[in-house]
Order: structure tokens, then sequence, then C-alpha cells
């Protein structure tokens, strides 16, 4: 809970230790009460009660980090680790791993290309990061599941949702991006700037801020319900109450916000310019981290509440801060027309209001306390006039003031850049801005910042805390109101009339393969069999499409070689060739397939859309070959073969191609040269194939979730942990499409030979939420086989 209505919180303890910005917190699970935080200073502190109902003792101070640490979150108990796990992402690219019992990580996670800067744990382990490098990657124990990609700028924000499978990522590009089983369900827009923080709400409901100094309400669907305005510049932090929607924030202006029931119940000011994390422990109480280095904790308990003298030591300390009028919500000061002290005479209207004010020359601001009823000091302004510092002095570029403007030169034969710095900002992520503006190798972020460093030595701020600054803040802050194809009936086949060529009709069913087995069909399918054992999975070997009517094919294709123009249009001798490589073929022929019909086909495939659908189920049915096979999927030609095919996936192409190129690429698993071939272009293919889903022709289902078996099947012989993750997450997206139940029990065998033997891409498919889409189907009737299959695969998961 938030705490009583009306209750207003205070100081608990501030607690030393950190040498630099604290850029991170989370509430900890054990030990019961404590948190954790992380720093620039390259370490991770584990923080606990000190048993006087006050402070906290620090346990622990992990290092692993090579650079700034960035972000922390809890991995939550496992067998295995039954206090949990703490995960910290940093500057130096890397995720480190660490027992709340050892100082040095379990492991290190390695994969993104530049900085850590979110973390994100959900159920059975599994954890989620976003970086600088636009991407966000899923994690289970040490291997990277998945990486989502579509932000066009750092990943600021990372979140799992309650609802297993669905994750949210808030991005420097003002977008917040819903992901299902790593693929992006929505894009959320309405942010002006880029989006800093995430917090959930409900299964149905998160927040978001942002540096455009809003906070944001929003509904899974896609609703923005409420816009939250209180704060004067960028907000980093966002936290939500247990139990409640009432939740906390904090920002660039010096400052924490406690919301309750919509509102901005209590503005806290802190002694340090950038107020960059918050958590809020199960008491209610918040904990934040600032840029000068302290962790503070404040409560609503009157039995926790610092002494007097520390309340009083904290007051002192925020009333000697130093507040640069650009980055608050001063506005423009004139000294000479501010009023004196007695103007503090008079109470405040709103709890947080802020009052300036004239003595001995100085302009010195005030905030109004409710609780306490009188005005709190929060520092004297500077950069004003009459104030202690003037901004003179100041090199103007660009149409803003800054204390330094540097000429870089990257190489001796290159242009010149300029590099604007003030004295308030970090180097190390100035640098990092200079390099991408003007897109150079990032080799030279150390080198850069050295050259800042070094030419500023002795300059810093008077009487600022400021240390360090955020790659988005800086001279260039935000200041709030300042200037600154074609439509197809679903399920209709394009192919009419009695006796005539049909792709996709009941001639072209699944052949039936020996033996009782679930793919077989007319009877041949005893669901007795499967009371047993479990027939269905793993499956071992791939699943083709091999019924066809010959005849009917050659038939369509002479007729359709009538309209083809003159330099299309295929000759006699052609027409021959093809009819002997389809005999051939479908084992009417001994003869072998020769080059010459091999490159007929190849003419034939290339016809245009609308006549090309016969000479595809040619290539269909010839590809088993394992002759046409290893010519088609060689190391010559396969380049030509996957675009041909892909070519034909087009989401607004032909729902006839679209078919036929999905069958042909899995009749191409039959042979080892294109198992080879299909699994080096595995993420391309899939990618591609999955953007047929829509509509519901059922063939186009039946075929998409063969093509996906077929890889499970693969995957299950090498055991690529990347792959079966990729693979899950087509059948969590296909599942949700497909209505025909002999296309369900295709991704049920799927699923099944994934999962089987493997306890990782068993707890995988948990966290994308698998089991409860599934579950519908255990109570299927008819065809027996979709019944039985699926609980076969919950019994695994």
């Amino acid at each position: 809970m938030a705490g009583d209505a009306g209750g207003v919180y205070r100081l608990r303890c501030s607690l030393p230790g950190h040498q630099q910005d604290v850029r991170g917190l989370a509430r900890g699970l054990f030990p019961d009460g404590g948190f954790v935080s992380v720093s620039r200073d390259r370490t991770a502190r584990l923080w606990a009660p000190d048993g006087l109902n006050r402070g906290f003792t620090e346990m622990r101070c992990m290092r692993g980090h090579s650079n700034f640490v960035s972000c922390v979150c809890i991995i939550p108990p496992s067998d295995l680790y039954p206090r949990g796990l703490i995960a910290t992402g940093g500057n130096d690219h890397n995720i480190c791993i660490f027992t709340v019992d050892n100082t040095a990580p379990l492991y290190v996670l390695k994969g993104h290309k530049n900085a850590v800067c979110s973390l994100s744990s959900g159920k059975f382990g599994t954890l989620l990061s976003g970086s600088w490098d636009t991407t966000a990657k899923v994690w289970l124990h040490d291997r990277c599941m998945m990486t989502l990609q579509g932000h066009t700028a750092a990943i600021w924000a990372v979140k799992i949702l309650p609802e297993q499978g669905l994750m949210l990522t808030g991005s420097a590009d003002k977008t917040i991006k819903l992901w299902k089983a790593g693929r992006c369900e929505r894009t959320f827009t309405g942010h002006e700037d880029c989006v800093r923080g995430l917090a959930i709400l409900s299964e149905m409901e998160f927040l978001s801020c942002a540096n455009d100094a809003s906070v944001r309400r929003w509904q899974i669907s896609g609703e923005c319900l409420q816009v939250y305005y209180g704060h004067t510049n960028y907000i980093y932090s966002i936290s939500v109450f247990p139990h409640c929607k009432d939740f906390v924030t904090t920002g660039e202006d010096r400052s924490l916000r406690i919301w309750k029931r919509g509102e901005c119940a209590q503005t806290i000011r802190l002694p340090a310019q950038s107020v960059w994390c918050c958590c809020v422990l199960d008491n209610g109480d918040i904990v934040v981290g600032a840029s000068d280095g302290f962790v503070r904790v404040f409560t609503e308990s009157l039995e926790r509440t610092a002494s007097a003298e520390e309340i009083q030591a904290f007051e002192n300390e925020l009333s000697q801060a130093s507040i640069d009028p650009k980055t608050g919500d001063l506005g423009d000061i004139n000294a000479e027309d501010l009023p004196g002290k007695e103007h503090l005479k008079e109470p405040g209207t709103r709890d947080g209001q802020t009052r300036l004010i004239k003595d001995n020359g100085k302009v010195e601001a005030y905030q109004w306390s409710v609780s306490e009823g009188r005005w709190i000091k929060i520092g004297d302004v500077v950069g004003s006039s009459g104030a202690t510092q003037q901004t003179s002095g100041k090199v103007l570029f660009e149409g803003k003031e800054y204390d330094y403007v540097f000429t870089i030169d990257v190489n001796e034969n290159g242009p010149s850049y300029k590099l604007p710095y003030n004295i308030t900002d970090d180097p190390w992520l100035t640098a990092y801005n200079f390099l991408q503006k003007n897109d150079l190798n990032p080799m030279f972020l150390d080198q850069v910042a050295k050259f800042i460093t070094d030419n500023t030595k002795g300059q810093t701020p008077l009487n600022t805390n400021t240390q360090f600054s955020d790659p988005f803040t800086g001279a260039g802050r935000y200041v709030p109101g300042s200037s600154s194809g074609s439509s197809t009936v679903p399920g209709a086949d394009p192919f009419t009339g009695a006796g005539r060529y049909v792709p996709g009709s009941a001639s072209n069913a699944v052949a039936p393969m020996g033996g009782i087995d679930p793919y077989t069909g007319m009877g041949a399918y005893q669901s007795a069999a499967a009371k047993a054992e479990n027939i269905y999975f793993p499956k071992k070997d791939a699943v083709t499409f091999d019924q066809a009517n010959p005849t009917q094919i050659l038939g369509k294709l002479k007729e359709l070689n009538g309209t083809a123009t003159e330099e299309q249009k295929l000759t006699e001798d052609d027409l021959i060739m093809l009819e002997k490589l389809l005999s051939a073929t479908c084992n009417t022929s001994a003869e072998m397939p020769t080059a010459q019909q091999l490159q007929t086909l190849w003419r034939a495939v290339n016809w245009p859309e609308d006549i090309v659908f016969p000479a595809l189920d040619i290539l269909r049915l010839s590809v088993r070959h394992p002759t046409v096979n290893a010519n088609f999927c060689g190391e010559k030609d396969h380049v030509q073969f996957i675009h041909l095919l892909l070519k034909f996936l087009n989401p607004k192409g032909k729902q006839a191609n679209q078919l036929l190129a999905l069958r042909a690429l899995c009749n191409c698993f039959v042979n080892q040269a294109g198992q080879k071939l299909l699994m080096e272009q595995r993420d391309e293919i899939m990618t591609q194939a999955i953007e047929v889903k829509s509509g519901n022709n059922k063939n186009i289902h039946i075929a998409l979730a063969t093509l996906t078996l077929n890889y499970a099947v693969c995957l299950h012989k090498v055991n690529n942990i990347e792959g079966k993750a990729q693979c899950l997450s087509v059948i969590n997206t296909v599942m949700e499409v497909v209505q025909d139940l002999e296309a369900v029990f295709r991704l049920l065998v799927a699923l099944g030979t994934l999962i089987s033997d493997d306890t990782n891409a068993v707890q995988l498919a948990k966290s994308l939420g698998v089991d409860s889409q599934i579950k519908k189907y255990a109570s299927v009737s008819e065809p027996a086989k979709v019944k039985e299959c699926c609980r076969f695969v919950l019994n695994l998961l």
C-alpha cells in the first residue's frame, strides 16, 4: 500500500557508500526488506535493514563490470537458487548475474553491442534486457533466446508483463512496443521525447515516463488512458506501490514525486540535480538514488522516520545546493524584481510549491511543505541576475550556450568536428553522443572522453552536486513551456470447376506414410494406439506433401503456356521434358532427372505470378528427388532458389503461389542438401513465411504448420536453443490465428518435438505462455489425435 490517505513521507535514512551516481535500484527478495543499488562506480551493493528499524547496512559489495553499472533487477527464486539472483547491466555491454552470497558474478551474459541500460525478470528465470544498441534480448539462464528488433534508438526501459509471453520496451525513438513471443504486436505513440521508464499496473495496464516530463497510463490494447504532469524536467524513473495503482517518479528537476489517486500528492526535493532511480519496498518505503552518490530512503512510518538531527542535516544540505534555473521550474529570473525574506511569512497554497526570494544579493529557492506547514529552503539559484554565478563567458554553438566548444580531428586526413560541452555534463556520455551524431567509430569513446577531461580539469560548477549527466540531458535539456495485395476471399480457392486441377484440394492431401501414423487420414489413423504410448513426438523425420495428379498438373501447364508471351512460352520439347521430370520424380519412371529438364523447370517457375502455379507444383514434387534437391539446394544455385520461393511468400501475393512455395520448402527437408540450406536460411525463411498466416485458408495454415514442424525436427536433432526459441515464437504466433485442427495438430507435434528432452526449451515455452495457449485443445473430441497430443505436450510443460 502507498500508506494511509494523507500520509506524508519523511526521510528515513541517507546511505553513503557509492562513490559516483546511483543509477539503478531494485527491491530485494533476500534479505527481507532489503534492496540492491548500482552505480557508476562499477559496483552493486546489497542493503539489509539494520535491525534498529531506521537504517540499512551494506551486506555485500559486488564487482564484475569494467565500466559504469546502469541497471539492476532481481531474478525470482528457483530450486537451484532459492534466494533468487541479482542481474546488473553495464556500459561494458555485459550483464552480470550474482548470487546474494558472493561478490563475484556467477556468470556473465554477453551479446549486446553497446551499454545495457534496462533489465526486467519474468517467470521461469527469463530475463529481458534493453540496450543502447537499439535491441532488447530475451535470456534464459546463461543463453540468449531471442533478440527483439524494431526500435530505431536506444532502449531505455523494459518490462515483462504478468501475462506470459508479453513484453514491453520503451525507447529514445519516443515509442513503446509490445512484444508477444518475440514479435512486435503493437507500437504506442504519444510521448514527445525519449521514453525512460516503465511500470506495470496490472495485466491490462502500464505506466510510462519520458523526457517530455509526462507520465502516461496505457491499456495493453493501445489506448492512452491518462497523462500526468507535475515534473518540470526529464522523468527518469517510475515505480508502483504494491497492491495499488499509486506510484512514484524521479527526475532531472531534483525531485521525488509521490502520486496518489492520479494526483501529485507530495514533492520531495533532493540535494542533487539528477534523481536517477527509485523503487518501492514491500512496506511502502521509497528508495531513491541520485547523482551525488547517495541512496536515500523515505517513509510514512513515524517509527522509521529519521531523528530530528538527521532531518535537519538533510535540510541543511538541501539549502546549500545550487540550482540552475535552466534545469528546474524557476522560469526567467530577475533578482531586482524578487521580494525579500518577508515573503516567506505567507503560507503556500500546495505541497511542493516553489517560491524565490532575494536575501543579501543572493537568490534563494524555497519549497512549501504542507505536512510541516513551513517553507523549506531547497537551494541557491545560480546563473540568475544578481546571483552568485554568472552565465557570461559561454560559447555559442548551434544557438545554445556552452562552457566549451572543442574542435576534434579524428584522423589526419578527415574532417574536423565540433564538440560542445558544459562542465555539468558527463564526459563519457558527451563523447558517446558526439560519436553517434557524427557516425564515428565507437572505439574512439575513451579517447574522446579523455580529451574532454584533460582539457577541463579543475572546472566544476559552484556548489553543485551534479557530477555526471545523461546522454539526453546537459545544455540541451528539455524545459516544458520553453522554445525549445490484392484482396482474396478467406479460404477460397482460385481454381474452380469439377475435375479440374486445384492445388490444395483433397487430391493433394498428404500421402500415407505407412503404419499407424497421425499424419495419415482416410481411416488409416487409429486413435486407440495413442492410449498406450506417445506416438506423436519427438518426430524423427520431415513431413512432406507427396500426393498429386500429374495428368491434371501437366494439363493446366499446357493450357497456361498458351497464354504466355513468346519469350516465356515453352516448346513442345520443353513440355515433354517437364512431363518426363514429373514422371521421374513421382517414381512413375526409372529415368533420372537431367540438367536440361531442370533448366526448363527453372524457366517455367519464373513465369508471371498469374500463371506460374502449375510449374511451382512440379517444383514442389521434383525437389523431393535427391538429384533435383542437390541441384537447387546445393552451393551453386541455392541463393536464387531461396529468393524465388521467398518471392512467392509475399503476403499480398496469390494464395495458390503462397501455398505451393510453402509446400516446396517443406519438401526440401526430405534430403540432406535441402535440410542444410533451410537451416542456414532459417531466420529469413521463417520470418517471411509467418507473414502469410493471416486469412482463413486452411491449406496455407497446414503448410505453414508443417514447415514449422520440419524445422522442429531438425532443431531437435542439433539441439540449437536459439533456433528452438525462434521456432517456439512462430508456433505461438501461428497458433493464435489457425482454426483448422490439422494445422493445430502439426503445431502441437512441433511443440512437443522442440521441448522433448530439453528443460531449457520447456522453461522458455512456459515463459512465452505456450501452455495457457494450447490448453483449450486438450478437450477437443474429434479428431482424437489433437486432444491426445495436446495432453502429452501439457504433461511436459
